[in-house]
């Protein structure tokens, strides 16, 4: 295979690479630049290509392992040594503590928000939420089962209003 063939041939796998990139990377970006690489080191690393065997397959593997070694790069940048005598590896990014404040005050402002609820809404809703169906909640209160969807609507779209300090 001459350097123009091989070379017209890799162009046309490209198509077939990127979606290939784009699950591995799950970034646009990132799936462009494996996917340059790969094709950088398919160009730079021709004479290691058997002639007769599989080109696609190949380039595939190329791209899978780039995707290895850079993931593994990646995660060693984020990983510090500990000195103390034990010696542990320890991800820096793993190491959060939460003293639960935050989520004193969400759940005080939730149970509030549920508690300021009509309680025409407020009943459906606390029974949906605490595990019954559609059609139990309307045998037990006695109302057609449009009229629970209707309320638990309500209901959510109320309590969404009230606690929109909570969005991210």
């Amino acid at each position: 295979m001459t350097a123009l063939e091989y070379s017209y041939t890799i162009t046309q796998m490209t198509k077939s690479l990127k979606p290939f990139a784009l699950k591995l990377t799950k970034d646009t970006e990132d799936a462009n630049d494996l996917l340059q690489e790969t094709l950088m080191k398919a160009y730079r690393n021709r004479e290691k290509f058997s002639e007769g065997t599989n080109l696609k397959a190949w380039l595939y593997t190329i791209m899978k392992n780039t995707f290895i070694t850079n993931y593994q790069r990646m995660v060693r940048r984020g990983t510090f040594i500990d000195t103390t005598d034990n010696l542990h590896f320890i991800n820096s990014s793993d190491v959060n503590i939460e003293n639960g404040a935050y989520g004193n005050f969400a759940m005080k402002d939730i149970t509030a928000a549920i508690e300021s609820l009509d309680d025409v809404y407020k009943t459906p809703f606390m029974m949906y939420f605490r595990g019954f169906k559609y059609h139990e909640i309307a045998d037990r209160l006695e109302i057609p089962i449009g009229t629970v969807k209707n309320r638990i609507h309500i209901a959510r779209k109320q309590l969404k209003e009230k606690l929109r300090t909570y969005r991210s």
